[in-house]
């Protein structure tokens, strides 16, 4: 009982729009540079977007239902901070291929660019607990906001976040 008031004391410390679920990779550490691929099969590392300016990356994925309820207002947050924030949705490799994500977004683009985690190593570092996963790293490179579902207030968190 003690540590469950701990807890929830130690998380009201904490911007609730900053704070999360807190769930996957840990808030405070440092976003892992990973390499993956884009579309085409170039390769990516997210490193090169680490450390110059925010990044938010949803681990998404073409059949993830609450992917697609949280697609509005990512499209929304992308919209009024787009141009401050890196937006990039990681594609998971499970009962996907590049050509399958190229259908689905030529018929439901996105406005940010979409990458391919072909063996899961973005998954893995990043500790994406499901598809839906959102993590948003500050200018630092820090991770300052991770959560799941569709009732993620993203542009909130990106206000909090820019100072906005």
């Amino acid at each position: 009982m003690r540590l469950l008031a701990l807890a929830t004391g130690c998380l009201l410390a904490l911007p609730v729009a900053l704070a999360g679920q807190d769930v996957g990779l840990p808030l405070g550490t440092t976003g892992p540079a990973v390499t993956l691929a884009d579309l085409d099969g170039k390769v990516v590392d997210l490193g090169q977007y680490v450390g110059k300016q925010p990044v938010l990356l949803e681990f998404w994925a073409t059949w993830c239902p609450l992917c697609k309820a949280l697609e509005p207002s990512l499209k929304a947050a992308h919209a009024k901070y787009g141009a401050n924030v890196t937006f990039l949705a990681v594609g998971v490799g499970v009962n996907e291929t590049p050509a399958s994500i190229k259908r689905h977004l030529a018929a439901a683009p996105l406005p940010f660019p979409v990458l391919y985690d072909a063996n899961g190593a973005a998954v893995r570092a990043y500790q994406a607990p499901t598809t839906s996963y959102i993590v948003v790293l500050d200018r630092a490179g820090k991770v300052v906001y991770t959560g799941a579902g569709a009732e993620q207030d993203i542009a909130a968190v990106l206000r909090r976040l820019l100072g906005d």
